[in-house]
């Protein structure tokens, strides 16, 4: 069917068959998943009384917006939890994270990362890179991290104590640019009650970032008090614009809201400009525009699996976040991978991608992301800097259709430039 409109090897289509052979199950499982997931939108959805009305927009201050009222009553049920902050103000999954930190801690207090270093983008908002540009470590914040251990997953034990005298306790869901596994709920559980066995008063924050949906279940519901995320990432549906949220305790979102606008005025001012249908309309889709970024990135993996390439994870493993990574080995593979995602866009794709020095990462960084929405990486998107062992990190799929069908474009693109071997008897 595929060489109907694009040009793709046969070796990668018989390849491709044999992937999505692999993958029938997995796919089974992430359907339930997410008609779960849509019928637990569903029910806040019709409990919070969503109207027409809540769609107008309010401009100036926008005292009494119903809407963006609504908005974070939905999110908050949806997430199981007290209060959600959710405002199209918010630039960034990192700007909404700066809030939520800046909100919670003050002078004096220590920051403490239970997932070793975090991504690039926090480097300079906590102060481990940079220096006198406003960062935490400039406000007197203090910063301690707790490593890893060698196969990339949580020190469990030694949680209890490296927590003591914390305020913050930082979960990094996703894996970032690193090869670890991402950390599903149950760890999160788990890290969430070593941190109350160490540090009862201590908060737990969660980058949710790429997470939601992908599970039954969100941090919120598994004992962390904060969790953190973007609309124009899983929670936006690929119909939000822009803007992310903050959900959780109620005393630590008002304080995140103050941070957002000021002290007193917190939640109470901020218009909407007509922005509140598309943040609903796409909360109302996520689960199910997030089930298919799933299937493309288990398809994905399959596929170089088929092919010859170390995958994170393998497509046979669990879920818990919609990134797949893959181990390409030189920059020629993962420029050529990146420029075939970008030719398998909707938006742009006959533009070229070239690595940069892209704002907040140290490294240059090459970027595939053909999208209605620029940036968002709900939509298909590839991206990775270029730095040893030089992996890619995909992510997003409106439609798995369009997902499968960019991956198969990556995959001729790096045939095209022979960065993948012929292998018999494919």
């Amino acid at each position: 069917m595929e060489q109907n409109f694009f040009a793709i090897d046969p070796y990668l289509n018989r390849a491709a068959d044999r992937a999505e052979v692999a993958c029938r199950a997995h796919f089974d499982e992430i359907d339930e998943i997410a008609q779960y997931n849509q019928l637990k939108v569903m029910a806040a959805f019709n409990r919070q009384g969503v109207s027409e009305s809540h769609f107008a927009g309010s401009t100036g201050y926008g005292y009494g917006d119903r809407g963006r009222e609504v908005l974070d009553a939905v999110m908050a049920q949806v997430v199981g939890c007290e209060d959600a902050l959710v405002r199209h103000n918010f630039v960034s999954g990192t700007h909404a994270l700066t809030t939520a930190l800046f909100g919670v801690l003050r002078p004096g207090d220590t920051l403490l990362s239970l997932t070793g270093s975090p991504y690039d983008t926090m480097e300079e908002v906590i102060g481990i890179r940079g220096e006198g540009d406003g960062s935490l470590r400039d406000f007197g914040v203090q910063y301690r991290q707790l490593d890893l251990l060698p196969d990339g997953t949580p020190d469990y034990g030694a949680v209890p104590d490296a927590v003591k005298g914390a305020k913050v306790a930082y979960i990094q869901r996703s894996r970032g640019y690193a090869l670890r596994p991402s950390l599903d709920i149950a760890a999160i559980e788990r890290l969430c009650s070593a941190v109350r066995a160490g540090n009862p008063g201590c908060i737990v924050m969660v980058d949710n970032c790429y997470g939601e949906f992908v599970e039954t279940r969100e941090p919120t519901e598994a004992g962390a008090d904060l969790i953190v995320g973007s609309l124009i990432k899983n929670p936006g549906g690929g119909l939000a614009q822009t803007g992310g949220y903050i959900a959780g305790r109620h005393d630590l979102v008002e304080l995140c809201a103050y941070r957002l606008t000021s002290p007193g005025s917190g939640r109470e001012v901020g218009c909407t400009l007509g922005q509140t249908r598309n943040m609903l309309m796409g909360l109302f889709f996520a689960p199910d525009v997030v089930a298919s970024a799933v299937k493309t990135a288990v398809f994905a993996a399959a596929l170089f699996e088929e092919l010859g390439f170390a995958v994170y994870p393998a497509h046979s493993e669990r879920r818990t976040d919609i990134i797949q990574a893959v181990t390409l080995g030189t920059p020629q593979g993962l420029e050529a991978f990146c420029q075939g995602i970008q030719k398998g866009s909707p938006v742009d794709a006959f533009v070229q991608p070239e690595a940069w020095d892209m704002p907040g990462y140290e490294d240059q960084v090459i970027m595939a992301a053909g999208a209605f929405t620029m940036g968002a990486s709900i939509e298909l998107s590839a991206d990775g800097p270029m730095r040893e062992p030089y992996a890619v990190w995909l992510q997003g799929g409106l439609t798995y259709h369009s997902g499968r069908m960019g991956v198969l474009l990556a995959a001729q693109s790096m045939l095209e430039r022979g960065a993948i071997t012929r292998k018999a008897p494919a």
